[in-house]
């Protein structure tokens, strides 16, 4: 297991690399090109200046969160080859670079949704949420205004202010495409990328769905087991993986997670690990602190089950709590994610002496 943490670059980022390495727990990061469009390639020189930052400050690159996918690739557009082709050219500079992970994912407008960036919990922390109530009460096309004013003054990817001016086109552009259509053209993308990911032994990770059903209509299709199973049979490459998101797939409490982390052995090239609170079943969840006693998932059991399966890649603490009067991009603060690495590692070294007693 490696303890990671994401780290979104110089200039992007409210948490510094000097900080990261003083946390003791956290030896690497998964960082990305912060400005780089999907379709544009990541140029070999500008991955070498990254790693050699990351270095620099004592800490090693563990893998590329996110190489984004075009959404000419998510819809089978004309476009899709020439955006496939600059996708090649990125993870070939990656491999040349010898950085052998990439997240990604495969969400149709939205990367991921909350209805709010900042509620308020009966300790004072505050922490991403969503209510079902509130997505069915607003137009998709006003869902960026309702949550930019608590972003803190940052970027959060997905919902860069120029993609959201355009969801009522983005909407258009993906209405014939449903569930199978976009397994298809997932399909289509793997098969394209995995000569280049055997060249240079790189490990695509994808990340679910989030939350793990349709919101505005819109198709979601990495949001259990039976659909990662397909998706994984459908492209039967090693190097093609995932993610493993526990506050992703723990959105649908019908998900069991360790059932998921033991049948998807040698498959679970990353890990997020975090908890959630559920106030109303699946119609209304927060993000809350990462052990288990503060959420609904059995953490313990978690680690336990990536022990078991030999899981030997980058955890990072996933969503943390605003917490202490910081003010940093909501979830990816220092302070929470901190405590989360520190826990995680702690739940690790005890998994691991339990099991060789």
């Amino acid at each position: 297991m490696q303890m990671t943490m994401r780290w979104y670059g110089t200039g992007h980022d409210t948490v510094t690399l000097e900080q990261i390495r003083q946390t003791a727990y956290v030896k690497g990061v998964i960082t990305m090109l912060y400005d780089k469009m999907p379709g544009e390639v990541w140029e070999l020189d500008e991955i070498l200046a990254l790693k050699k930052e990351v270095e620099d400050a004592g800490l090693y690159i563990a893998g590329i969160e996110s190489v984004n996918v075009s959404d000419a690739i998510k819809t089978g557009s004309p476009e899709r080859d020439k955006d496939i082709d600059a996708y090649i050219k990125s993870l070939e500079n990656l491999g040349k670079a010898d950085i052998h992970m990439v997240c990604y994912n495969f969400m149709p407008v939205f990367d991921w949704t909350r209805t709010e960036l900042a509620r308020k919990r009966a300790d004072g922390t505050t922490v991403l949420a969503y209510t079902q109530k509130a997505v069915d009460a607003i137009n998709p096309e006003d869902m960026f205004g309702s949550i930019a004013g608590d972003m803190n003054g940052t970027v959060m990817p997905g919902w860069e202010p120029e993609r959201m001016a355009k969801v009522k086109e983005l909407f258009e552009l993906y209405k014939d495409i449903d569930s199978e259509k976009l397994f298809e053209n997932l399909k289509y993308f793997l098969e394209a990328i995995m000569p280049v990911c055997d060249k240079y032994d790189i490990n695509m990770a994808i990340h679910p769905d989030d939350p793990a059903w349709s919101v505005f209509g819109l198709p979601r299709i990495i949001i259990n087991k039976e659909n990662v199973l397909r998706m994984m049979n459908m492209v039967p490459n090693k190097h093609n993986g995932i993610t493993f998101c526990t506050g992703s797939y723990g959105t649908s409490l019908k998900n069991n997670l360790p059932d998921m982390i033991r049948a998807l052995k040698g498959r679970i090239h990353f890990a997020h690990l975090r908890n959630l609170k559920f106030n109303d079943g699946e119609a209304d969840f927060e993000e809350s602190a990462h052990l288990s006693s503060d959420g609904t998932f059995d953490m313990h059991a978690i680690v336990r089950a990536l022990y078991d399966i030999g899981f030997d890649g980058p955890i990072r603490p996933d969503h943390g709590r605003m917490m202490w009067g910081e003010v940093a991009m909501p979830g990816y603060g220092l302070y929470d994610r901190a405590l989360g690495a520190a826990y995680l590692c702690g739940l690790w070294e005890a998994v691991e002496k339990e099991a060789k007693r």
